[in-house]
């Protein structure tokens, strides 16, 4: 089982969970928003605004996986497209790792040019939006 850790305000975040939901069968991925302190509050080991910044996953050894390693474990959770590993291959993994990162800090501001509604909560790391 893996539990992943995702911002639940983030809309392109929110579409890829909805996403992993319709292909996970019952016990191979619990899906936890950082928002909902009470759900959080039952892993200390996440800190939220750490979550806020890099995907983050908790395996079934205890082990956190964060950014790219989190999200390729989520689709290999749930059976779905292999190809992703590739995404881990050494060489590979410097390049998709820096371009997860400038992702992973644009994700909200991504979301507004590629629609026409607006993000809610958490629009860039550390600004709230009402």
């Amino acid at each position: 089982m893996l539990t992943l850790f995702y911002d639940g305000h983030c809309p392109m975040c929110a579409a890829e969970i909805r996403k992993l939901k319709g292909y996970a069968n019952e016990g191979v991925l619990v899906l936890i928003d950082i928002n909902n302190a009470e759900d959080l509050s039952y892993f200390p080991m996440i800190d939220y605004h750490a979550a806020l910044k890099t995907l983050h996953a908790l395996d079934d050894k205890g082990q956190i996986l964060l950014g790219l390693d989190a999200n390729v474990a989520a689709w290999r959770a749930v059976g779905k497209y292999p190809w992703l590993r590739v995404l881990r291959w050494p060489l590979i993994r410097f390049v998709a790792d820096c371009c997860y990162r400038i992702f992973a800090n644009n994700r909200h501001r991504i979301t507004g040019w590629l629609s026409a509604s607006p993000c809610k909560g958490q629009c860039a790391i550390g600004e709230r939006h009402e």
